[in-house]
């Protein structure tokens, strides 16, 4: 575990008094944690070693990836660094101008620790930049005469200019040193005509899953008539989360209790958005994660558990989501459900048709008020580009709507590939990401795991590890405690 990691839990499990968490506990913010031992402008560029460069690279949500070898003693590396820190401020970290695109890193092969790692990419000089996709670096090797490697040396960066213009003419980009957030938007990802980049929303379900749990301890949501929710919700996290696979979730059912299980990455919250990143600093973001892993959810709930998910996601947003207005209107949607779910395809039919009843309510006001994302408007979705087979027939109903006549079969198929197939994590293992049929992948994942069968104990012992909700975990381990206690003291008297 990060040392960031055991201090946090440090704090939680050991500083905190836990009989006074439910009224007065509020935990460090990021911004406190990201300060300690900080200077006036901390380096961005990730600082790696042998032992943890296979898993940073292997965990990055970029597309490319740039490593600098280098040797501390070195004078003309010492001279090089600004430079190559001006380039990684516009990809590296939570002010990046341009997050989840170029990791940007850096190796001290001067370091004794680190000899093996730059003999396997064969260094030869100081500083030396490769390039490449982050997962080909991962327990590869690389030797300059090697023919058709993805790995590339960059043989002109020897200023930030220069190392800037030659990742713009391999990615065909314009980034520019001058850029500022949300400006060159060209770069942002069009996730209405490409499918695929559903696949890099996992970063931001994670991002989302930590940030709903941090806003639920900032604004002390944990009360005795919002446990039994939170604790339903974060059962349904661990058996259904999309950055875990099932086989985790099955030992866990089998007593199992995965010490290295985590609902989420490890270095979540990153700070930044990828897939749901909007055009301006007060768009998307958190409402499209949150979206992102209610849907990814749904697809993973099995039949027989379908109603209790409904009941679960509904009442957790009744409780714990922030935003009252938005709250409200989709506490009414549920309560106006008379039927009940006996299927995943219900569950997820439900909620995709609810999302966009959202989304056309949306639509008007943004437009009205001039509030809209202008590279992501609200849509009805998925758009005729993403799915044409799930429209049977398409009409304007008016001047400001459409008419659409779904096909919910070709729906149903959609969503469970795009949120059950698609969306994976670089963690998850291939037995879900691949070419198979859409409803057994859905009826796998279902009958392979259930959030009741995920007993509370294992759930909250990932908790304590996890998405910045540890202190609830220890809270709840307390009252379990307690539980068994007087179980116990009640036994006694019977006999």
């Amino acid at each position: 575990m990060a040392p960031r990691s055991l201090f946090f839990l440090f704090l939680l499990v050991v500083i905190i008094p836990i009989h006074g968490f439910g009224a007065s506990f509020r935990p460090p913010g990021r911004s406190i944690l990201r300060s300690l031992g900080d200077s006036d402008a901390p380096d961005v560029a990730v600082d790696l070693n042998a032992t943890t460069f296979d898993a940073a690279l292997k965990g990055s949500p970029a597309t490319f990836a740039v490593v600098e070898f280098f040797a501390h003693w070195c004078p003309a590396c010492r001279n090089y660094k600004p430079h190559y820190e001006k380039v990684a401020r516009l990809f590296n970290g939570p002010e990046a101008v341009h997050p989840g695109i170029v990791f940007m890193a850096r190796v001290d092969c001067a370091m004794k620790v680190n000899t093996n790692l730059c003999d396997r990419f064969s260094v030869s000089h100081y500083p030396m930049l490769l390039w490449g996709p982050p997962s080909k670096f991962v327990s590869s090797r690389w030797d300059p005469k090697q023919e058709k490697s993805e790995i590339q040396s960059i043989d002109d960066g020897r200023t930030a200019e220069r190392l800037l213009n030659w990742i713009n003419k391999r990615m065909g980009s314009s980034f520019s040193l001058d850029d500022e957030k949300f400006e060159n938007e060209n770069t942002l990802p069009r996730n209405a005509s490409d499918p695929e980049q559903i696949a890099r929303a996992i970063y931001d379900v994670e991002e989302a899953t930590a940030n709903a749990f941090e806003i639920i301890l900032d604004h002390k949501m944990i009360k005795p008539d919002t446990r039994a929710p939170l604790i339903k919700f974060l059962q349904l996290l661990v058996a259904h989360h999309p950055s875990k696979s099932s086989e985790e979730v099955i030992r866990l059912q089998e007593g199992d209790a995965a010490k290295n299980y985590w609902i989420c990455g490890k270095e979540v919250p990153r700070g930044y958005w990828i897939f749901c990143r909007g055009s301006k600093n007060e768009t998307r973001g958190f409402s499209c994660g949150l979206w992102v892993l209610l849907h990814s959810l749904s697809v993973r709930v099995g039949d027989g558990e379908s109603q209790a998910a409904f009941t679960t996601i509904c009442d957790f947003i009744h409780n714990f989501f922030i935003c009252e207005e938005c709250r409200r209107h989709f506490y009414n949607m549920c309560s106006r459900v008379s039927t009940h779910f006996n299927s995943t395809r219900d569950l997820t039919l439900w909620l995709w048709s609810t999302h966009n009843k959202v989304n056309e309510r949306l639509m008007k006001e943004e437009k009205a008020l001039h509030t809209e994302d202008p590279v992501f408007p609200k849509v009805m979705w998925p758009t005729k580009q993403l799915c044409p087979s799930c429209y049977h027939s398409l009409s304007r109903a008016s001047s400001s709507s459409m008419q659409i006549d779904w096909n919910e079969d070709e729906v149903f198929h959609f969503l469970v590939n795009h949120y059950g197939n698609i969306l994976v994590s670089s963690h998850m293992d291939s037995s879900v990401n691949g070419n198979r049929n859409d409803l057994s992948l859905a009826d796998d994942i279902a009958a392979s795991t259930n959030a009741v069968a995920v007993p509370i104990g294992a759930a909250l012992g990932i908790a304590l590890a996890s998405c910045a909700f540890g202190a609830l975990a220890c809270f709840w381990r307390a009252q379990q405690k307690n539980r068994k206690y007087l179980h116990h003291l009640h036994s006694l008297k019977n006999i």
